[in-house]
């Protein structure tokens, strides 16, 4: 199993409204896709300073599913984002591969 993480940080001055569109709009149209079979989002328990951390988790069975999400599905959602919270946010992407599944 491959997880999909992307580390959010974003301003304290739209936090509350990205957080709402993250789990009303945002999660469910990935989920959407059909790539992932589970997502879980967790706060990053950290001080800083103007806003806050989140990472986004979402799990796809192998590296063929995420990558036919990154080529032709992950443009238009991460041009979305883009659109409605430019320069409010700060975004990176890590892949994870599963080695102890519990």
């Amino acid at each position: 199993m491959i997880i999909y993480n992307v580390t959010i940080s974003i301003d304290e001055q739209v936090h509350d409204e990205w957080l709402r569109w993250m789990t009303e709009e945002h999660i469910p149209e990935v989920m959407a896709t059909g790539s992932f079979l589970e997502h879980r989002m967790c706060r990053v328990l950290a001080e800083e300073e103007g806003g806050r951390t989140y990472a986004v988790q979402y799990a796809c069975q192998d590296m063929a599913a995420y990558e036919h999400y990154r080529s032709h599905l992950a443009p238009a959602l991460q041009a979305k984002t883009k659109e409605r919270f430019n320069g409010r946010f700060h975004a990176f992407r890590t892949l994870l591969e599963v080695v102890d599944p519990a």
